[in-house]
């Protein structure tokens, strides 16, 4: 948990996990790290890399990298998500559900940290199925990637914010 400056933007750095793995060989097992990074800037933009390296700082080194060029917009909308999504990914299943303000974020693990990079402040989320944290946090970004707000809900139906969330236009005052 650092902030990095990188081309005037200050982002947010969180390790995840970190695991050791082994590849077994002919001469016995070589060693490596696994180190899971989530990258974001407090305002609405977030993104994820998994390094991988014989030593846990260049995993995490490699990994932050790699969050960094995979940083992508989701809209946010007074502190919280626009609406309740579901994301899948292998047997991870997340679901996120907005809060009123002062909630804080209810969540865990992987999606604590993307949420927390993303500049949410107020969510509810439930983790079901799987536990491993690849799986949990790339589920979270395939219910991220499904958010929509109003304004590019209206574009895409080509009405206005007003006609899409059925408010009634409002009149102009005429004294």
């Amino acid at each position: 948990m650092e902030n990095v400056n990188s081309s005037e933007l200050t982002l947010l750095e969180k390790v995840v996990n970190i695991k050791r793995v082994a590849k077994v060989v002919k001469g016995g097992r070589n060693f490596s790290f696994n180190a899971l990074v989530v990258v974001g800037d407090g305002a609405g933009r977030v993104g994820f890399g998994l390094g991988k390296a014989r030593e846990v700082v260049d995993a995490i080194t490699k990994g932050t990298e790699i969050a960094k060029r995979s940083l992508k917009r989701y809209p946010i909308t007074r502190n919280s998500i626009p609406h309740q999504v579901i994301g899948k990914f292998g047997a991870g299943k997340v679901i996120l559900r907005p809060a009123t303000p002062g909630t804080g974020i209810i969540a865990g693990g992987a999606v604590r940290a993307v949420l927390e990079s993303l500049g949410v402040r107020d969510v509810l989320c439930k983790s079901l199925g799987s536990a491993n944290h690849i799986n949990v946090l790339k589920a979270t970004f395939v219910a991220l990637g499904k958010l929509y707000d109003a304004n590019r809900m209206a574009r895409k139906r080509g009405m206005s914010v007003h006609e899409l969330l059925h408010m009634p236009k409002r009149e102009k005052f005429h004294a």
